[in-house]
């Protein structure tokens, strides 16, 4: 069984017990939150899609931690025009644990 739901603009497949890293979201270590933008949901051999999403449907997923990713470097140069610009980026993200995925029974 897996899942597509959708968080800051993106969207993730995920199962049961999975970990992933999404866009840093304000909320304590330890904390159950719960997704209800679920797009799809694919349970057996039976698939079940949202217009756009699917309705009394969520993931519930527990926050275990919060960090900044490797940081990149952005360089713009212009050859002969002495022109260079130099910069980095860090991202912050929330690291979460895939707890349940819940369909209506209804499916």
């Amino acid at each position: 069984m897996y899942a597509v739901f959708v968080n800051g603009g993106k969207q993730y497949k995920v199962k049961i017990g999975q970990t992933l890293k999404i866009e840093k979201i304000n909320y304590n270590i330890g904390k159950t939150i719960k997704f209800n933008n679920v797009l799809l949901i694919k349970k057996e051999k039976k698939i079940f899609f949202g217009t756009p999403i699917l309705k009394n449907t969520y993931i519930k997923a527990k926050i275990f931690s919060h960090g900044r990713e490797k940081k990149i470097n952005i360089i713009k140069f212009n050859r002969r025009k002495h022109y260079k610009k130099k910069q980095g980026h860090r991202q912050n993200y929330t690291s979460i644990k895939i707890k349940q995925i819940k369909i209506k029974q209804g499916y």
